[in-house]
């Protein structure tokens, strides 16, 4: 969904538009012109002549294919990864350049190396049944060197896609699998595996590539990365900003929290904070610095709020679906009980966004520049029929699959309800090879990832880290919390969100399951940890495609979307000791809802200094005590907790009213 250099889909495909108007000639002095002054610094290559056409009917031959084989398909598991995993390197090999400020170089080499991705996956279609029917899955040289192969280009092609980190993690976890292990002693010594065995188990079973994060690419994430390609290009991105804009624009510091909405709304369509980022931010960063925020913090809010777009329901991160896949729990479950506490979390950033307006003495928008309600929803309310249908076949207990391939139908048949916004065979045609060109990075990261996942049951590495964890942790569940919070805050610097829950998931999850919680309660704090990869300085990319659009420093930013998504930190302890995922009686699920948002709220103002006016140090306290007590899980601190900010807010109100009598007189 996003490149490493940070630009998401949205900004390239208009490149890639604009780049039709140009001339072949002008290209190519455009792109000769910015490589000989190194200033390339997008990763995407603007491909050569024909080559456009090839990979523009490749990418839709890619989304047709994982339609099909989601409906009336019928394949087996193994077969459609490997030409899942073919249609992945090859649109990653055409569209992302080996090097970063010379795009067009390597061209030649690329495409042998998308050759040698059709190479591996043809090999798998021919021969993995002759291997485990005719052979008795005893492999041959022939299957070594394929397995190889296959191992090579994914790194590379995934280092292309998505950066080193992912590729070097996997490198390493191989090394330990095959000799480093020898060499480490204690708890994480291991002998080591042949690397025959080692091969075979990564390609030619279902436990290293094309195992289970395999499956949930090639299924669920692809078609719900194509459905909101549908969805955005039927013009419901307009719609969304619109109805931000209408909802909020008469409030205080309204374009800080039009972005918040609207990176609600927009991330229930696309599920990525990067995206959201670019398609909301472009609009609603230059409102928040026309009425006064500073250009670090309405880059900060924008990214924080588009954070939450992979924590809001109906369709949230590609991790949700890897949650469900490995632990069984349905989708439909895991995002009936992240409604709540995802609302929460936009709560959390709406109040840091109101009391820094309140500090400022901001004013709202001029109705010149807000819409009209009722005309919004006249003319975009028939976006929210694709969105509503997803949800009530997910309800009636259809697949999410079936649901996101017949949420595209509905797409098209509503966009033909208005003549503004009715699709024809070019925008079903471009719709389908945006949501493959979309899918390129996050699937390249989790098949390669299975690489790891692999390693990790080959080696029992994962259960001697969840060993270590309640040890160190004492066997206390807060210590083991905070420990897996300071994992995700460090792995955040490096991975991506997706990747980083596979790997605390996998690493962690059994040890929090040991320690009393449920397993969905285990999996759901790991995934809000998780999301911090995208405001986590110094490596946040939801942070840093925020400070381009605002022209603030990447750092500034990437910090003040940190302190704005406190509430990612915080929410999650709920999880482990309130029912506030629904294990429990929904009367608790409420009291506990709203008593953490006050709590969050008191946290804000303590954080900020400020409520209807600036706190003095003693107030401060008192408000840090009244969060304590509102987010502590019981009744009488709950109560306390409410007392104490009550009080703080009637001593305000009152001094406030004071001091107006006294101006007066």
């Amino acid at each position: 969904m996003v490149t490493p250099a940070g630009r998401s889909w949205p900004t390239l495909f208009q490149r890639h538009r604009e780049g039709i108007l140009l001339t072949r000639e002008e290209k190519k002095e455009e792109i000769k012109g910015l490589e000989d002054k190194g200033e390339v610094t997008t990763a995407f290559r603007e491909l050569p002549g024909k080559w456009r056409l090839v990979v523009y009917i490749i990418g839709i031959a890619a989304s047709i294919f994982h339609i099909w084989v989601n409906t009336i398909g019928v394949m087996p598991g193994i077969y459609r990864n490997a030409v899942h995993l073919g249609f992945i390197l090859v649109l990653a090999f055409f569209f992302y350049p080996l090097l970063k400020g010379k795009p067009q170089k390597g061209f030649g080499f690329d495409i042998f190396l998308a050759l040698l991705a059709c190479v591996v996956t043809l090999y798998i279609l021919l021969f993995e049944e002759e291997l485990h029917l005719e052979r008795g899955s005893v492999p041959i040289m022939r299957d070594y060197i394929f397995a190889a192969i296959a191992i090579v280009i994914l790194l590379i092609g995934t280092y292309r896609a998505a950066g080193p980190i992912i590729p070097v993690l996997s490198i390493f976890f191989l090394a330990y699998a095959l000799f480093l292990g020898k060499y480490i002693p204690g708890v994480f010594h291991h002998r080591g595996v042949a690397l025959g065995r080692l091969l075979y188990r990564m390609y030619l079973t279902d436990e290293g590539m094309f195992g289970i994060v395999c499956t949930v690419s090639s299924t669920y994430v692809y078609l719900f990365i194509l459905f909101g390609a549908f969805l955005l290009k039927s013009g419901a991105g307009e719609f969304i900003i619109k109805l931000a804009q209408a909802l909020t624009g008469r409030r205080v510091g309204g374009p800080a929290k039009i972005a918040v909405i609207s990176s609600g709304f927009m991330g229930s369509v696309s599920g990525s904070a990067v995206a959201n980022t670019v398609a909301t931010g472009s609009f609603t960063i230059p409102l928040m610095k026309r009425i006064g925020y500073r250009s670090h913090f309405a880059g900060g809010v924008e990214a924080a709020a588009s954070t939450g777009g992979q924590l809001m329901p109906p369709i949230m991160g590609a991790g949700a679906f890897i949650m469900a896949q490995w632990t069984g729990i349905s989708y439909l479950k895991i995002i009936a009980v992240a409604a709540i506490p995802a609302v929460m979390y936009f709560l959390s950033v709406g109040f840091f966004v109101h009391v820094e307006a309140l500090k400022m003495g901001m004013k709202p928008m001029s109705k010149e520049e807000i819409p009209d309600l009722k005309k919004v929803l006249k003319e975009g309310a028939i976006f929210l029929i694709p969105v509503a249908l997803l949800v009530l076949l997910l309800v009636r207990g259809f697949t999410p699959t079936y649901a996101a391939c017949v949420g595209m139908l509905s797409i098209v048949v509503v966009s033909w309800f208005r003549k503004e916004t009715r699709m024809g065979l070019r925008d079903v045609l471009d719709a389908l090879y945006i949501g493959a060109r979309n899918s390129v990075s996050t699937a390249a990261i989790l098949i390669c990832a299975g690489i790891v996942i692999g390693i990790v049951g080959i080696t029992g590495v994962g259960v001697k880290f969840s060993g270590m964890v309640i040890e160190l942790s004492g066997g206390h569940l807060f210590w083991a919390i905070i420990l897996v919070m300071l994992a995700s805050l460090v792995l955040g610097m490096g991975l991506p969100v997706t990747a980083s829950y596979i790997f605390l998931a996998v690493l962690a999850a059994p040890a929090l399951q040991q320690m009393g919680i449920s397993l969905l309660a285990a999996h759901m704090i790991i995934f809000w940890y998780s999301q911090d990869a995208n405001v986590t300085p110094p490596v946040c990319l939801a942070a840093y495609s925020a400070s381009g659009i605002a022209g603030s420093k990447p750092m500034e930013t990437g910090f003040a979307a940190w302190k704005l998504a406190k509430g990612l930190y915080i929410i999650p302890f709920l999880f482990a000791y309130t029912p506030l995922l629904f294990e429990g009686p929904v009367y608790a699920v409420l009291l506990t809802a709203v008593s953490a948002t006050l709590g969050l709220l008191a946290f804000t103002v303590a954080m900020e200094g400020y409520f209807t006016r600036r706190l003095f140090l003693w107030e401060r306290g008192l408000v840090g005590l009244a969060t304590i007590g509102l987010i502590w899980p019981h009744p009488y601190f709950r109560i306390l907790g409410f007392l104490i900010f009550g009080s703080v807010y009637l001593s305000q109100k009152l001094a406030a009213r004071r001091g107006a009598l006294r101006t007066a007189g």
